[in-house]
């Protein structure tokens, strides 16, 4: 690879970690309180949290009515072999979400709450919808059906920043690393990479 490939792969690198900086930063609640019923974040209960998502009028209302016996659509408690699984029924989402449009930013940042995402589908429009709800998913950080990087990150208050990669790594380096690191004002950390991971 040649010194102008490598700079060039460098930057993107960087682009692309302050992308998802800026997007994470974008789904964080405000601190200034909204208007009274704006919003609808509700405390997780139970032993797990599953959120259903989709487009409106694909049945997510109706799937948690029935299994939750309950008439009311958020949230809703399933009983399953001793375990209580809250439910909830998030706003459909529209194509634009992962950028703020509808409610789009509330409904991610519940999403990305749970242990479990369903993702329901208007059966005649399935292969379409699943594709764009994949694309605003992506787009703010949820990677379905995909395991997280093998990384293992620990902050730590002072001796700088201590990476150690068990693998070799050829998609980033550590001067990429450690640029991604300070972009998110982390100056004190170990860092394990345990597989090559991309900047992104």
């Amino acid at each position: 690879m040649g010194v102008l490939e490598k700079a060039t792969e460098y930057h993107l690198g960087l682009l692309k970690a302050k992308l998802a900086r800026y997007r994470a930063e974008l789904l964080e609640p405000s601190s200034k309180g909204g208007k009274p019923g704006e919003g609808f974040d509700v405390q997780k209960s139970g032993d797990a949290r599953v959120v259903l998502i989709g487009f409106p009028s694909v049945g997510k209302s109706t799937f948690l009515s029935k299994m939750t016996n309950t008439l009311t659509a958020i949230p809703g408690v399933l009983e399953y072999n001793g375990a209580r699984i809250q439910l909830l029924d998030l706003p459909g989402i529209v194509e634009g979400a992962s950028q703020g449009r509808g409610r789009g930013r509330q409904v991610v940042a519940v999403a990305k709450t749970a242990d479990v995402i369903v993702v329901m589908l208007d059966a005649t429009k399935s292969l379409e919808q699943k594709r764009l709800l994949e694309i605003e998913l992506d787009a703010v950080g949820i990677r379905l059906n995909k395991r997280k990087p093998d990384v293992v990150f620990k902050k730590k208050t002072g001796g700088g920043i201590t990476i150690n990669a068990t693998v070799k790594l050829t998609k980033i380096d550590e001067k990429s690393i450690r640029t991604i690191l300070q972009g998110y004002k982390i100056h004190n950390c170990d860092l394990m990479i345990r597989e090559d991971v991309r900047a992104d």
